[in-house]
């Protein structure tokens, strides 16, 4: 019987997972979860089985980084980083998270590739190509802070890398995919 030495890991997967250790999360994948965090350390994201098709760990590793980023230092040590998805007054914290998402996303050509997924995909898709001008907007002034602390904090350099490296992937795959291909929403970096 041959003896296995290696294992192959989704190179996606590989680079997420580095980013969020780089950033002190530890990632489990659990089939009783979407996605929640225990304020501890631990991440726990759904398998792909129990996912949306159009999601990805590494979607799920960089919306949950962007909750925890417009959140503060503090919401680091709470369970679900103090939010309540089943709040609605809470609503404009899950926005604040998705203009961040999409502000950190769309210098790489990725917006739409790390697109929500959830019953908050039509708000995402909605944004405006700048999301964080509007500085009237609620969302918008809660998620000014995190963006401040996404790219000169200390976990932008985390979170830069792995953004760099995912267009990257997405450069070379580009022509090998089909229209319907996740990677095909990709675009070249701005």
């Amino acid at each position: 019987m041959r003896k296995v030495t290696h294992t192959y890991q989704d190179p996606m997967d590989v680079i997420w997972l580095h980013a969020a250790a780089a950033m002190g999360m530890r990632v489990e994948r659990d089939s009783e979860v979407f996605a929640s965090w225990d304020g501890q350390g631990t991440l726990r994201i759904g398998t792909q089985d129990t996912l949306d098709p159009d999601d990805s760990l590494a979607q799920m590793i960089l919306h949950e980084t962007c909750h925890a980023l417009v959140e503060g230092p503090d919401a680091f040590h709470k369970a679900d980083w103090g939010l309540d998805i089943t709040d609605a007054s809470q609503r404009v914290h899950e926005e604040a998270c998705l203009r961040l998402q999409a502000a950190l996303t769309q210098p790489y050509g990725l917006r739409a590739f790390f697109a929500a997924t959830t019953n908050f995909r039509k708000y995402y898709d909605a944004l405006p190509e700048s999301p964080m001008a509007d500085t009237d907007d609620a969302a918008v002034v809660l998620a000014l802070p995190g963006f401040e602390r996404a790219t000169n904090g200390p976990w932008s350099e985390p979170l830069a890398t792995a953004l760099r490296a995912t267009a990257q992937i997405a450069g070379v795959l580009k022509p090998f995919v089909d229209h319907g291909d996740l990677w095909s929403e990709a675009q070249s970096p701005s």
